[in-house]
């Protein structure tokens, strides 16, 4: 890709592009003054979001539509949005015990890209379709387009190639009138405003960001039956800490013995969901699979 692709951005229509004037003098203060510096501006950050809660529970509504049907959520990004979609698409299979083709992070650049910047990655748009098309995206998919500018080459020619494919597009933005917000179907602006250090979107931005990548990827496997209450009932014990919590989990929602718990998770091999159906509905193993799978899993639905 040569530089004659490159096009020229006008930084002044990007919010997170602007002077910060309440850090102007951050470098000529006390540390302890630059720490509430740093402070005061991430305090702005959970009002950002806060208005912006109406889209993303259409977010969330659509992710959970999509994994019922059999569908993937994709996330696209480039530079730190980019590695958020992946660090978020990372946590989901230990934290809610989904396959790890369920929830996909692509970063501008790929894997190498998220410990190494790569020189214009972000600017390469036949590069995001070759991404997708690589994972075989498919219209019963979501694709969440994520950009601080809202103006990522990477991203926009995702979207845009998920819209004709009858993908339903999220972008997540924090900047206002923002490209993406134009082209996907729901539109995430939590504008964030000048960042602390100026451009650095790591910051401010990257906070929302991160904010609304764990609703939308948490709220849509709370709609899908991977939480009871407010307890990871689907964690995966691969080690001695969660097969503690494990344990601890189907003590707190059934409340039996530790003796009991004991027993029944050696037959479940420390998994939570048929552990707590066998102690609630007095079932067998094999029987408390059966009632799990025809109510998709959910535990609500069967204990009540």
């Amino acid at each position: 890709m040569g530089n004659s692709n490159i096009k020229t951005v006008n930084l002044s229509k990007i919010s997170t592009e602007g002077h910060n004037e309440h850090t102007a003098a951050i470098d000529s203060v006390s540390t302890l003054k630059l720490a509430k510096l740093i402070n005061e501006q991430d305090e702005q950050i959970t009002q950002a979001v806060k208005t912006q809660l109406p889209a993303i529970a259409n977010g969330i509504r659509a992710i959970a539509a999509c994994f019922r049907n059999g569908g993937r959520l994709v996330y696209i990004g480039a530079g730190t949005s980019g590695r958020l979609g992946v660090l978020d698409a990372s946590e989901m299979p230990p934290t809610f015990g989904v396959s790890n083709k369920l929830v996909i992070g692509l970063i501008a650049g790929g894997d190498q890209a998220i410990r190494n910047p790569i020189e214009g990655a972000e600017d390469d748009e036949a590069a995001c379709v070759r991404d997708l098309k690589r994972i075989k995206l498919t219209k019963k998919d979501v694709l969440v387009g994520i950009s601080a500018s809202g103006r990522t080459p990477y991203v926009i020619s995702g979207l845009k190639y998920a819209n004709k494919l009858g993908c339903k597009t999220i972008s997540v933005a924090t900047s206002s009138n923002s490209e993406i917000g134009e082209i996907a179907q729901i539109k995430i602006e939590a504008v964030t405003g000048p960042e602390t250090i100026v451009g650095s979107t790591r910051m401010k931005s990257g906070t929302a960001q991160k904010m609304i990548l764990n609703m939308l990827s948490t709220g849509a496997m709370i709609k899908i039956g991977k939480v009871y209450g407010n307890l990871m009932v689907d964690v995966q014990p691969t080690n001695q800490k969660l097969i503690a919590r494990a344990h601890s989990l189907v003590k707190k929602i059934t409340n039996a013995d530790d003796k009991q718990i004991k027993k029944i998770m050696q037959t479940t091999h420390n998994q939570v969901k048929p552990a707590v159906v066998m102690i609630s509905k007095k079932v067998n193993y094999q029987d408390a699979l059966k009632l799990l799978k025809v109510n998709n899993q959910d535990l609500r639905k069967i204990i009540g």
